[in-house]
């Protein structure tokens, strides 16, 4: 097989792994690029020497999908936009700002607004979620600042309607530059509320 025959077979291979990716984190719920391309390459079978699809692929294949495959998308955007909004509105002593699938326009199975907000110590947003007896889970996650390389941060989640509002928890020092998106590794766009009542 010449050279340009096995390119264009590896691009299809690579193509058919991104709509992949792309499934299992619209279906499943996955959040990792990481997991969600082992999972792909195991289920389709496909070889290691195949180059993976890369962060940025398989997100226009989300939004691929989504077009094709879900007809009610834009009234769950404005849902979790709306919920974005409520949930923005009785954060504002915490500077909120969307971030992630809802900023982006992409709605996937796993309803989920994410937000960053800003505090001098996470007890004072568990105390401000307590004081408005508000049930909460706290976790920590890991992302990427431009200079520190990979932080851990605290998160907070609680349930509004049928969605999950997922808060990171940024000093007011730390939170000064975005961290980096696992997309395409540039600083995460930021949206305030204002931006937020634009889009809706």
């Amino acid at each position: 097989m010449a050279m340009s025959n096995y390119k264009r077979a590896d691009d299809r291979t690579r193509q058919r792994l991104a709509q992949e990716c792309a499934r299992i984190m619209a279906e499943e719920g996955v959040k990792d690029f990481k997991l969600a391309k082992s999972k792909a390459r195991e289920r389709l079978g496909v070889s290691p020497r195949v180059a993976l699809p890369s962060n940025m692929e398989i997100e226009a294949a989300l939004f691929e999908q989504q077009r094709l495959f879900n007809p009610d998308e834009q009234q769950q955007l404005r849902h979790l936009r709306q919920i974005a909004l409520e949930a923005m509105t009785f954060l504002q002593p915490f500077q909120p700002c969307l971030v992630g699938s809802v900023l982006k326009g992409i709605v996937t199975r796993r309803l989920e607004v994410q937000l960053h907000v800003f505090a001098d110590t996470s007890e004072e947003l568990i105390l401000y979620l307590m004081d408005h007896h508000i049930p909460f889970e706290i976790s920590e996650r890991r992302l990427r600042t431009g200079s520190q390389g990979y932080q851990q941060f605290p998160v907070i989640q609680f349930v509004v309607d049928d969605a999950t509002v997922d808060l990171t928890i940024f000093t007011h020092h730390s939170g000064r530059a975005a961290p980096r998106s696992p997309v395409d590794g540039q600083p995460m766009r930021r949206a305030r509320l204002s931006e937020v009542q634009d889009l809706m």
